[in-house]
């Protein structure tokens, strides 16, 4: 199995039941987000560039959980631990997933969320070597809390829990990252012959490696990067892994051939598409959902989120663009601007203090300063319609619904209720009247 490329029928059983006590929280610990997205989406998306079928164990209560499962990955299954007697038991739980057909089953975790489909590939070609079973592990200067691998020659022993090991053991640094493979033909009786004969009654996958060995099989281990192994069981190692997240994220942003001048203030998504020529001012936050064409800037202090930006166009700065926003090619939204569900077609100008919402604008629109779509009656959103060529004059109120047409004006300071004809001057505001003397007689009135 070379690079991300499926051979044979694999199966990988991801184990996602556990509840997280330590990141105090109502949510199942798999649908924290990391860059954006749940970390079980994470997982899913490397499982699905390396295998042919997933099967994803959860525990009760996780409705949430289950239908992020079904619609990121809809072919998954889904199968349910009631109880939470170990890893092994968890990942017998999903037998019904193990059929006479497949190669090789991998055994991943849900909240094991940086690691890369390559090195789950890894596992595979280890496998279609020879060998039965294959534990996949990392060398760290700091192996205190890990499992450690013990082995002579290229043979994998045993993984002995940190509590259990020896004090030789202890200096061991290569250590348990949790992924196992299997051949598929020996998983299910590798799984039922393990015990729970340890101070918490449980079943751990771990003992799979000395039953095997026990058994004349061939078990061996292969080496991952530390980094894709940080596994989250608090806020701050789901802190600690948005930090590794986003490192990596920026890196592959520039790699593409984008430019960000403080690369550590941008923040991305997992999912965001950034183009070539681009250019990324500092402070600049990206929500899932956001793709960027080539040759666009984007200044400092912007919020993105499910918005696409057409090529060549400036963003910003202090510029918030909402889920819905579409721009066509050298748009400009200016400062200050906060524009939601809204299509802005080829060269309009939205420039300054404006909201634009619910709203389809056409070509080379010009929108002045202080402009707002009223788009909400308190009860229904509302669209607002601006032909290509018009003008809006700076602090205008357009009251949707309402259609402005092609090449009209609207004078500043209007409040428009009713469609603008095309080519016409709408004047919506009270007649000034000046008062001459007015203002000497006020400031004597109340001179001391």
């Amino acid at each position: 199995m070379a690079g991300s490329e499926k051979s044979g029928e694999a199966l990988a059983i991801i184990l996602a039941a556990g509840l997280g006590k330590r990141m105090r929280s109502d949510i199942p610990k798999v649908m924290h987000p990391l860059g954006g997205i749940p970390l079980i989406r994470h997982v899913l998306a490397t499982a699905g560039a390396t295998t042919t079928r997933r099967a994803v164990v959860v525990g009760p209560g996780m409705d949430n959980l289950e239908s992020e499962i079904k619609n990121q990955d809809p072919t998954a299954t889904i199968h349910h631990q009631t109880e939470r007697l170990g890893t092994a038991h968890a990942a017998g739980t999903a037998r019904d997933a193990v059929s006479s057909d497949l190669d090789f089953i991998y055994v991943m975790f849900g909240d094991t969320p940086l690691m890369r489909s390559e090195t789950v590939a890894a596992v595979g070609s280890a496998l279609g070597e020879g060998p039965d079973v294959c534990v996949l592990g990392f060398r760290t200067e700091h192996p205190t809390g890990y499992g450690r691998l013990l082995t002579e020659g290229d043979r994998l022993l045993a993984i002995r829990e940190e509590a259990a090991a020896s004090e030789a053991e202890k200096t061991v640094r290569f250590c348990n990252s949790g992924v196992m493979g299997f051949r598929a033909e020996h998983f299910i009786d590798l799984v039922d012959a393990i015990g729970n004969d340890n101070p918490k009654q449980e079943f751990y996958l771990t003992d799979a490696v000395e039953i095997a060995n026990e058994r004349g099989l061939t078990v061996v281990a292969i080496a991952g990067d530390e980094s894709e192994f940080l596994g989250i069981n608090s806020r701050a190692q789901l802190a600690d892994a948005e930090a590794v997240f986003q490192a990596r994220k920026r890196r592959e942003v520039m790699n593409n051939g984008a430019t960000l001048i403080a690369p550590d203030t941008v923040f991305l998504a997992a999912d965001t598409e950034i183009g070539r020529d681009v250019t990324i001012a500092p402070h600049v936050v990206f929500g899932p959902k956001v793709r960027v064409a080539d040759n666009v800037t984007i200044n400092a202090y912007c919020h993105i989120e499910d918005a696409a930006i057409g090529a060549g166009s400036t963003i910003g700065p202090f510029a918030r663009l909402r889920p819905g926003t579409r721009t066509r090619e050298n748009v400009k939204i200016g400062n200050f601007v906060e524009v939601k569900n809204a299509k802005i077609d080829a060269g309009t100008k939205v420039n300054h203090l404006t909201y634009i919402g619910d709203a389809e604008i056409g070509e080379n629109v010009n929108v002045g300063a202080g402009t707002i779509t009223c788009n909400y009656d308190g009860f229904n959103k509302h669209e607002t319609v601006i032909g290509s060529g018009a003008f809006i004059g700076s602090n205008s109120a357009l009251v949707a619904p309402v259609t402005v047409g092609e090449g009209a004006y609207v004078g500043s300071g209007s409040t428009v209720t009713t469609d603008v004809p095309k080519d016409a001057l709408a004047v919506a505001r009270g007649r000034q009247a000046n008062k001459d003397g007015w203002a000497r007689a006020f400031r004597k009135r109340f001179a001391k």
